[in-house]
């Protein structure tokens, strides 16, 4: 059994980055960007609503504020600044969740975010404390053996793992940083045998060459690459075909 799950609402005003309405007839759930990093309420509302439609799970990507760098930046944010400013992403979609008949279901951070609280405490709690002020009830998702994941689980948070087909990853299992040669995949065949692999059997080959054990229960499919909506539904046709189950985690 398997998530799938996408960046969507990665819009502002009107400039448009994802194909959210295709996405949402493939993937299970929708990490729909709060503001920070991308989107504005008009994107917002709208595929809240794309998402109840089709029964797709919404999560709130929160990120740091950094619209002028995608959120991919390294920024340094006072422990009780970011709190505050998660559990802000998260109401707010919250709103417009609700409006559309559904509801805020996990919390998935963005970008640098995603990648310092991999290992960073600090940061890692600030995010937890942002959570827990606006839903106590909300799984985190993030990447196996994180510093994030672990502190939600003692939180009394749900802690979901996700592993992403279209990314290289270091022997010690974390991510290849984007700058770096061949940190994404770009092959669309690779990607969805990567994408098999890690749902059947939790395995993936490294940039290293190395099989490398990534156990994780969604599985993130990027919206911003070139081919995006057609590579996804390969993927989800590749794994039904293969017996695994598409499943949302919330």
């Amino acid at each position: 059994m398997i998530d799938l799950n996408a960046d969507l609402g990665e819009g502002f005003g009107r400039w448009h980055l994802t194909d959210d309405e295709q996405l949402l007839s493939v993937v299970t759930s929708a990490n729909v960007a709060c503001g920070f990093h991308a989107g504005d309420p008009v994107t917002m509302r709208r595929v809240c609503e794309l998402a109840a439609e089709r029964g797709v799970r919404v999560g709130a990507q929160v990120s740091y504020r950094d619209l002028a760098g995608f959120g991919r930046r390294a920024m340094d944010v006072p422990p009780a600044e970011l709190a505050a400013e998660v559990a802000y992403q998260i109401g707010a979609l919250e709103v417009f969740a609700r409006a559309a008949g559904t509801r805020v279901s996990y919390v998935k951070p963005h970008g640098a975010l995603y990648n310092r609280i991999v290992h960073d405490r600090e940061q890692a709690a600030a995010v937890i404390e942002g959570v827990l002020l606006a839903d106590a009830s909300l799984p985190v998702l993030g990447l196996p053996g994180s510093v994030v994941l672990e502190l939600a689980a003692k939180a009394g948070l749900p802690a979901v793992a996700e592993a992403f087909a279209d990314r290289a990853y270091t022997d010690e299992g974390t991510l290849v940083p984007r700058g770096r040669d061949g940190a994404v995949i770009t092959d669309p065949d690779a990607v969805v045998e990567r994408s098999l692999s890690l749902a059947r059997s939790g395995v993936v080959t490294a940039l290293s060459g190395a099989r490398i054990e990534v156990r994780a229960r969604s599985l993130c499919l990027h919206g911003d690459t070139p081919g995006a909506v057609e590579l996804a539904r390969r993927v989800r046709e590749r794994l039904l075909e293969s017996g695994v189950s598409v499943e949302a985690f919330a």
